[in-house]
């Protein structure tokens, strides 16, 4: 049985060095202040507005994006607190002093970034109807993604599930969305 601690100890291992290696950026006052800037934006108001934006850029197909983008958002929240309820992971900061926090948390776990979720999300929708939307939304989700480490509140796994979820999420949605 042994055999199967070994590999977890291994990824715990892993996804704390690279939590700490990401953090360093954190120590440069510039570079805090500008993802705890992204991740401020991240957290809704980005997609808020495009929300609110599209119908009146596209129209009744953006209206049916927007629709998409507020039930997934409603998902979201849901299936992210659900895990977290489950999972209580503590946030980096919270268990290695070493760790430098770049901004106030949300909530006290970490486990999966809703952040990364809801961006992640957010953009399949987007770009599945709209791809010139791309090059705007995917370099902000990847800094949205990032600033999650960056900032100790996330570790690498974290951001990775909640890519993931995001990606089930979007995948889900046009499905049920009304069309």
């Amino acid at each position: 049985m042994d055999w199967n601690v070994q590999p977890v100890r291994r990824m715990v291992a892993l996804d704390l060095a690279l939590c700490l290696r990401f953090n360093r950026a954190c120590v440069f006052l510039p570079v805090r202040r500008f993802f705890a800037v992204i991740s401020w934006l991240g957290n809704g108001k980005v997609w808020y507005v495009l929300m609110l934006l599209l119908p009146l850029l596209h129209g009744r197909p953006g209206l049916q994006v927007s629709l998409q983008m507020a039930i997934a958002g409603i998902a979201g929240v849901t299936v992210y607190k659900l895990i977290k309820h489950f999972t209580h992971r503590p946030r980096p900061y919270m268990q290695h002093q070493t760790i430098v926090l770049g901004a106030a948390p949300l909530d006290q776990f970490s486990f999966p970034s809703g952040h990364t979720l809801h961006a992640v999300m957010f953009t399949l929708i987007v770009c599945a109807a709209f791809p010139v939307m791309a090059w705007l939304l995917v370099p902000f989700t990847l800094l949205v993604a990032a600033s999650r480490v960056i900032l100790g509140l996330h570790y690498p796994t974290d951001v990775l599930l909640g890519a993931g979820v995001g990606v089930l999420l979007a995948l889900l949605v046009p499905v049920v969305a009304v069309p």
